[in-house]
């Protein structure tokens, strides 16, 4: 069987810049650079770290293991595997990510034409998520087709509309770049590095490179080297056109202020286009982004769909897919700003557990090593959950006292020495004890 081509690579690539490209990816760059200002590029360059760096290893990840998020985190014991997985097809599921993108949609292709007076908060929303759910799950029901055509058609398109935007921006801007606000006054970089969480794009890696890595096994690729090396590469195309967005976006908000401060990135979004192109580029965007976000919707629901009903045989997909839909479209309307509040926390807590794993999944030569997952993952599950403890305005006064030392603990980052000591911790305990029982997995 042949090897894939550039043209697949290229065509896989786009597959999965479509699937990234939903709602996180449109909505907080522009906000970013609306709060960073001035300061949008040390912003930015925290922000692609962990919005694109991350999730392109974490698909390598998934390549380099040939296995699943399940199998990766069951190095550290079976029972916190099956957990971690849960709780993720949770966080990027029904819970957060999947509502996320219906709430984008109205925020973006609905609201700006809604009638002077009318509460979007209510029975609009309310209509729209109905409408938007009821789709999903009939695309779900046979996402093979969509899936196959977003990338040569939909991904093009969008990218056409924002590069149309900076163009029209930079020959006619709509005001000057701002100057910073809040924590990107003094802390750009590592505010920008925190605000990547966000996107749930490392999370959603560890779901959507088994996606990849099958799709380059049907273009033909079969031994381990060769599905790594195209996965490697479709992985490239994809991170490459989410960094050129996601600069363009955030250069964009930059420019922003002088149309006022917004609630949301979507609202940031929509004035920009209004300010720019009027009412048809408004409309000619939110058409673009709502078709992008039934996208990534279609692409979760049918994967946590698919994952729940392998997990419990008892449940059967349909009904399982009906089940998410109709949870996605209950939290929908809770309203995209209380979304993006509510799941700081929880991504704080477990965002740093992922990117200590997917960065141990890269070493093959640690795979036996299983000490060195469960140190490595303590140490960084005590200062992760306790960060997303004071994310939810808990008071640790105390914690500050214990964890203050750490390096980068300010910058939200203190779990970084924790994760390194602990693997070290891990490593020496299967040197000295081998036929222990953290010693293989």
């Amino acid at each position: 069987m042949s090897k894939p081509s550039t043209k697949d690579i290229i065509s896989i690539g786009l597959m999965m810049l479509a699937l990234f490209f939903g709602a996180g990816n449109m909505i907080f760059p522009p906000a970013l650079g609306q709060a960073a200002g001035s300061h949008v590029w040390p912003g930015m360059a925290g922000f692609i770290l962990t919005a694109v760096g991350l999730p392109l290893l974490g698909v390598i990840a998934i390549a380099v293991t040939g296995g699943s998020l399940q199998k990766i985190s069951s190095r550290v014991h079976p029972w916190f595997g099956l957990a971690f997985t849960v709780a993720i097809y949770f966080v990027i599921g029904p819970l957060f990510a999947t509502p996320r993108t219906a709430s984008v949609a109205f925020e973006m292709g609905a609201r700006p034409f809604l009638p002077a007076g009318v509460d979007p908060s209510g029975w609009p929303m309310l209509l729209y998520s109905l409408i938007f759910f009821a789709l999903t799950f009939w695309l779900s029901l046979n996402p093979s087709k969509l899936v196959d055509r977003i990338g040569n058609i939909l991904t093009p398109l969008l990218l056409v509309i924002i590069a149309t935007m900076l163009v029209k921006s930079l020959l006619d801007p709509v005001g000057t770049i701002g100057a910073p606000t809040g924590v990107y006054q003094k802390e750009a970089f590592f505010s920008g590095f925190m605000e990547g969480y966000l996107t749930m794009d490392a999370l959603a890696a560890l779901v959507f490179g088994i996606v990849a890595v099958q799709t380059v096994k049907q273009r033909g690729a079969q031994d381990r080297k060769t599905v790594i090396s195209f996965t490697v590469k479709a992985g490239l195309v994809a991170a490459a056109g989410l960094t050129v967005v996601y600069l363009t976006l955030g250069y964009l908000g930059a420019t922003s202020a002088s149309l006022g401060r917004s609630e949301n990135g979507g609202q940031v979004l929509t004035s920009l286009v209004t300010a720019l192109f009027g009412e048809p580029g408004s409309l000619l965007l939110g058409i673009a982004v709502t078709l992008a976000c039934l996208t990534t919707s279609v692409g979760l629901i049918t994967s946590c769909a698919m994952y729940f009903s392998e997990l419990l045989p008892a449940l059967d997909y349909k009904k399982t897919a009906v089940a998410l839909c109709i949870i996605s479209m209950t939290v929908a309307n809770l309203g995209l700003t209380q979304i993006i509040a509510v799941s700081v926390p929880v991504l704080t807590m477990l965002y740093p557990l992922a990117i200590v794993l997917i960065f141990a999944s890269l070493f093959r030569s640690f795979d036996h090593f299983r000490a060195m997952y469960v140190f490595a993952l303590i140490g960084t599950a005590l200062v992760s959950i306790t960060d997303g403890l004071k994310a939810m305005n808990i008071e640790l006064d105390w914690v500050d006292s214990l964890y203050g030392w750490l390096p980068l603990y300010s910058e939200g980052i203190g779990w970084l020495l924790p994760a390194l000591s602990g693997a070290l911790i891990g490593y020496a305990w299967h040197r000295l004890k081998p036929s222990g029982s953290l010693s293989r997995a």
